[in-house]
């Protein structure tokens, strides 16, 4: 199994802080997510169905016909790579490593890559793997650059795989609107800008073709019917989505000069989080989470998530236990 952010109840036990006192940055996840509306007693009695009204919602919002409703993008991620031959798989690293394991545990054969060095590869791969924005770097990755690997790829009936699952804040990037393509596959994500990851629902965008067969792969009621209802409300409220596009950008510039301020210097960023480069980042993880501050730790390199506090409570805790370090 691979580590992930959150994973809070083995941190205050490994600390010996309790789990209400913890301010937890590791995951990226808006803390600030979608309220959740009441939910009508009849989502718990009834099975799942397919015409609630979600697809419409995620229609309308990916501005894509062709999508498919699964438990998370992660439980997309688990089984395309059992839809397909064994092939040459090109994923970046660092980036969201499951991608490169589920592949590798089906037989696949994974090549690492940078965007430095996608182009010089690109002719022997029968799959691409790209994470846009790209997690924990925040690389964003151009529409024309994606297209022009798509073309690259489809001379051989290969196979592009974009994970947005970090996307819904610079939308311009995303290729939803252009699918469905050949040999074009798009994740994307409620967990993240919506901050409902414990809802588990995301989407699959392809060609109806393929997402029959995830379909067939995945069985029936993926997603249960609350998750429906709520992702439904959180897909149709633009007023909303509107207030928090604008609102996270002035939070990801007040923690870059926080991180800044205290000699963090930032290598990559997002609106969601910001990613820190650091040969002593086991060191400053460490001394946080001894203050109750949790931070993704990265080995590979050797780097720091720090995400969004939740309130002005939690930013204050988290300038004191920076501030403290100074002083260490």
């Amino acid at each position: 199994m691979l580590e992930h952010g959150g994973q809070l109840r083995h941190a205050a036990k490994s600390y010996h802080i309790s789990l209400e006192k913890w301010v937890d940055l590791s995951t990226g996840i808006n803390p600030n997510g979608f309220p959740i509306p009441d939910i009508p007693s009849k989502c718990w009695q009834r099975l799942p169905e397919d015409n609630d009204g979600l697809l419409t919602a995620a229609q309308d919002y990916y501005q894509a016909e062709s999508l498919l409703a699964v438990a998370g993008s992660q439980a997309a991620i688990q089984n395309l790579p059992l839809l397909y031959s064994h092939s040459k798989v090109g994923v970046l690293h660092p980036a969201y490593a499951e991608h490169g394991a589920c592949w590798q545990q089906a037989g696949h054969q994974i090549i690492k890559l940078t965007p430095e060095t996608v182009d010089a590869y690109l002719t022997q791969l029968q799959v691409l793997i790209i994470v846009n924005p790209n997690n924990p770097t925040g690389h964003l990755f151009s529409q024309q650059q994606l297209l022009d690997w798509h073309k690259v790829l489809q001379t051989n009936n290969g196979l592009l795989i974009i994970d947005e699952a970090f996307m819904d804040t610079t939308i311009t990037n995303s290729l939803s609107h252009l699918s469905p393509q050949r040999g074009l596959i798009i994740l994307r994500s409620i967990g993240k800008f919506f901050g409902l990851a414990g809802i588990r629902c995301g989407f699959v965008i392809a060609e109806a073709k393929l997402l029959n067969s995830l379909e067939k792969k995945l069985g029936v009621w993926s997603l249960s019917h609350p998750s429906r209802y709520v992702a439904t409300h959180a897909l149709m409220d633009t007023h909303w989505q509107q207030n928090t596009l604008k609102n996270l950008p002035k939070q990801a510039q007040r923690l870059q000069k926080l991180l800044y301020s205290n000699n963090l210097l930032v290598s990559g960023s997002h609106a969601l989080f910001h990613w820190v480069k650091t040969p002593t980042a086991k060191t400053v993880h460490q001394q946080l989470a001894q203050q109750g501050i949790w931070t993704r730790l990265f080995t590979k390199p050797t780097s720091l998530r720090f995400g969004l506090p939740k309130d002005e409570s939690e930013w204050q805790r988290l300038s004191q236990a920076l501030f403290s370090l100074q002083e260490s």
